[in-house]
Formats: structure tokens, C-alpha cells, sequence
């Protein structure tokens, strides 16, 4: 198998791959998911987070400021924010001061409560962690229904303790300190049976809408989760994403996979 990157300076990097990829534990786990093209994103520059779903893609940069994707343009959003998601639940983002905001008409409104990462990837419902690396849940009813201060906003603390959190429609997965990977099922209701250990190591992770899961480790290497299906939520496996250069961020929606570098150089891929 031959897989083709197209890397930053715009030099080409063939890998071959001999059918043979890695998993956290450095063993064969089946077939290879896919050969991914990538091409640099020229249009922005410095990213340090990124979100898409539902055909939206967000993103943050190293001054902390928002964006937007509006066909192949940037479009720069009010305020600053370290962290922002985009999703069934809407647009969400926290700030340096864990203040939670929601994108309501064209301006942030703020939400009561603080996070330091949250995402907006369930089915209508937002889920989050605190700078305790607590969990944490809002009911879908709330989600959707919040204006302003005057809107309910009770938010559920969930178990565990989690530093990186994301939802999809078979389940939501994260990641605590030591990078340890967990499962959870939850519904619009923040109603769950509590967290399934899954094997392997990742620093980040995030769940796109049509349930695919992506992830990165502590060393800067891409995974994919194989076989998710509704039925077998956890899936059967890791595979590796060969990327050519130490990546900090990834996230997917419709065939796009976008990869923020640690050196903040963005990488959109397709296959």
C-alpha cells in the first residue's frame, strides 16, 4: 500500500506501507483504514484547535481567536476563545477564564458555568470537563433552549474524571491525564452507565457526526478507530494515520479530516 502526503513548502512525501500500521501497542490490527491525500491550508495560519460537524467547520488560533468557515474563507468571529465546537448542539466556545459561551444570533452569549474543553457533537446536548477534570452534561432541552441568563442552564456532573471530551451519535469518548481512553453511552437526558476503559493512549480525541473517532497521542502520531457501528460502539481497533510531521489536534466531518500540526501548520486531508 502507497500512501501520498502532500506536506508544507509543498513537497510530496511517498510512505509505503506494506499493508503493516501501528497500533498503541505496536501490533497489526487489521486492514489498513484508508490512504489519506493531504494538502496544507494556506488560508489561515497559526491554528491551535479545530471542530467540524455538521458540514461547519470552527476554529481557534494562538491569539486565541475564533473562525469560521465560509466556503474555502476564514471568517473571523467576535471575542477571543481558546476552545470552540461545532455540532448538533450549535456553536460553543470557552475562553482563557473557562467562561462558557454560546453562539446565539450572530454574538456570543455567556453561559452560566466554567470548562475548559466542551463539545457540541451529541445529539443536541453538550458535554464538557472542568479545569478539575470533572465531567460534565447538558440535557438537550437546555442546550437547544438556551438565549441567555434568563435560560435554565443545569448542568449534569457525570463520573470519572476526563481532560478531553466528544460526542457522536454511538457514544461519547475521552481521554483523562494519563491519556487513558474511555467509552461512555449517554442520551439527551445526560442519563449513562458510566465509563468502558478502551485500549491505547490518546491526548485528544473527537467523535465526528457520522460517528467515526480520531484521536492524537502524547507523540504527535493521527489514529482512527475501525469498525464503530451502532451495534459495536467501541469498535474492533486503532489504526495509524501516517501524517509526516507531529500533530496536536484532529478533527473530521464529511470525508475531511483536519489536522492541526504542534508547530500550528493546519493539514486537510481526504481519501
Amino acid at each position: 500500500m502507497i500512501f501520498v502526503i502532500s506536506l508544507v513548502y509543498n513537497q510530496t512525501y511517498t510512505v509505503d506501507l506494506h499493508r503493516h500500521h501501528e497500533s498503541h501497542c505496536s501490533r497489526p490490527i487489521g486492514p489498513l483504514f484508508h490512504a489519506w491525500d493531504c494538502q496544507e491550508v494556506v488560508d489561515i495560519k497559526n491554528l491551535m484547535q479545530i471542530d467540524a460537524g455538521l458540514g461547519q467547520v470552527v476554529a481557534t488560533d494562538t491569539s486565541q481567536i475564533p473562525y469560521y468557515l465560509v466556503g474555502d474563507k476564514w471568517i473571523r468571529m467576535p471575542g477571543y476563545l481558546k476552545h470552540i465546537t461545532v455540532g448538533p448542539a450549535g456553536i460553543w466556545g470557552v475562553n482563557k477564564d473557562y467562561a462558557i459561551y454560546k453562539y446565539v444570533a450572530g454574538n456570543w452569549v455567556q453561559a452560566a458555568g466554567l470548562l475548559k474543553q466542551l463539545d457540541a457533537g451529541g445529539d443536541q446536548f453538550v458535554v464538557g470537563a472542568n479545569m478539575n477534570d470533572t465531567p460534565f452534561c447538558l440535557t438537550s432541552s437546555a442546550t437547544v433552549g438556551y438565549k441567555g441568563p434568563a435560560s435554565p442552564l443545569p448542568w449534569t456532573g457525570l463520573p470519572g474524571a476526563v481532560k478531553y471530551y466528544s460526542c457522536g451519535p454511538f457514544g461519547c469518548w475521552a481521554v483523562n491525564k494519563n491519556d487513558d481512553i474511555y467509552l461512555m453511552s449517554l442520551n439527551q437526558d445526560c442519563q449513562n452507565n458510566g465509563w468502558s476503559h478502551i485500549e491505547g493512549k490518546l491526548s485528544m480525541i473527537e467523535v465526528a457526526t457520522d460517528g467515526s473517532v480520531f484521536g492524537v497521542n502524547s507523540a504527535g502520531s493521527v489514529y482512527t478507530r475501525d469498525g464503530i457501528t451502532a451495534s459495536k460502539p467501541e469498535g474492533t481497533g486503532w489504526s495509524n494515520i501516517p501524517m509526516g510531521m507531529l500533530m496536536g489536534h484532529v478533527t473530521y466531518d464529511l470525508g475531511r479530516l483536519w489536522v492541526v500540526s504542534k508547530s500550528a501548520v493546519t493539514m486537510v486531508c481526504t481519501h
